[in-house]
């Protein structure tokens, strides 16, 4: 099963007109696609409308979850309903299962939201905005659970798509000390009690690729600045183990 897979776009009013080019024949590489987050610059409806004026038209189906950039002109609604509206399955705590050529595939996405790690994770203690701050956190992941439990068994391939990470994996190269604000352990928990294949995600742009959760699920940071290509292409399958390769580079020129 081919997955292309990217996120933090950022598309805005001077984005680079080249930037949707390969998108045109990603039906060649792969069978869906995945967009994990951060699609415009700052979350306006116009922006929303040059996302679809890139993925919108792409014949193998769209799946994506928003990011923090997509909600900061607060019309998250807004961008969410332009996407639909376009074909673009967006997710929010939903599930989806598509019949593809190579099988069924199921898909549980979320946001995320930042919180931190083991030995360095925010607690719900003191003011009401640090308890705000882990309860969001708190609610995000339950929702990714939930979504996840969704999933039927008929599913030949599970992915967990989200924006912020899931691990500190793939946070190296980023300061240590803003990773609270890139990623949350409760999210790598929902994925780790569920059967999941491969976990996407984007936001940590100086990050690295490759990681795993701490129950050894894969995870793969597809943040354009981090792969720096078009998209990556996953072939995952399952019965063989798993991830079937590590991924093949789509040059974006």
């Amino acid at each position: 099963m081919r997955i292309a897979a990217v996120g933090d776009i950022h598309l805005g009013a001077d984005s680079d007109s080249t930037i949707g080019r390969p998108w045109a024949h990603v039906a060649e590489d792969a069978d869906v696609v995945l967009l994990a987050g951060d699609l415009t610059k700052c979350g306006t409806p116009a922006e929303a409308r040059l996302v679809i004026e890139h993925f919108g038209n792409v014949s193998i189906p769209v799946i994506a979850v928003l990011g923090n950039h997509d909600h900061h002109a607060e019309r998250d609604d807004e961008v969410t309903h332009l996407l639909r509206l376009a074909g673009i399955q967006v997710l929010e705590g939903d599930a989806v299962e598509i019949d593809l050529p190579s099988g069924r595939l199921g898909v549980a996405g979320v946001k995320g939201f930042g919180g931190g790690f083991a030995g360095a994770n925010a607690t719900a203690f003191g003011e009401r905005e640090m308890k705000a701050f882990v309860h969001h956190t708190e609610l995000v992941a339950e929702r990714l659970a939930a979504a996840l439990g969704r999933l039927t068994d008929s599913c030949d391939v599970r992915v967990a798509l989200m924006h912020y990470s899931p691990t500190p994996d793939t946070l190296c190269g980023e300061r240590p000390e803003i990773h609270p604000f890139l990623g949350s352990q409760l999210l790598a928990e929902a994925v780790d009690a569920t059967q999941v294949d491969l976990v996407v995600h984007g936001h940590a742009h100086a990050g690295t690729e490759r990681g795993a959760t701490p129950g050894g699920i894969p995870v793969r940071n597809v943040a354009m600045p981090v792969i720096g290509c078009a998209y990556r292409v996953f072939d995952l399958a399952p019965a063989a183990g798993g991830l079937g390769t590590n991924g093949r580079r789509v040059e974006s020129g």
